[in-house]
């Protein structure tokens, strides 16, 4: 899994799989919602995100009240979000 940032933009390429692609994901996210309010969160190819990543995405949201967008580039892990009712919460969409 690869991480890039622009302003508030966080790109993923690559799966979201293992506890350290959660912890990188935590940190970079972190750092730009201390200078942000709203993230835009680009999944380019991933087909799943982890338990622990859809928790902390929730905490964003309902805690710390940051505007989240999230954008997917696998249908499978659009058809999931919206299978966990999150498309609404993380204002998922399809596109990349």
């Amino acid at each position: 899994m690869e991480l890039q940032i622009s302003s508030n933009i966080v790109t993923i390429a690559g799966n979201i799989k293992s506890i350290s692609d959660f912890q990188a994901i935590k940190k970079i996210v972190d750092d730009v919602a201390a200078a942000h309010k709203a993230i835009h969160l680009n999944i380019v190819d991933s087909l799943s995100i982890t338990s622990s990543v859809i928790g902390y995405l929730n905490k964003l949201v309902l805690k710390d009240n940051i505007d989240l967008h999230v954008n997917v580039g696998n249908e499978q892990l659009l058809e999931l979000l919206d299978d966990l009712n999150l498309t609404a919460m993380f204002k998922a969409k399809r596109g990349l």
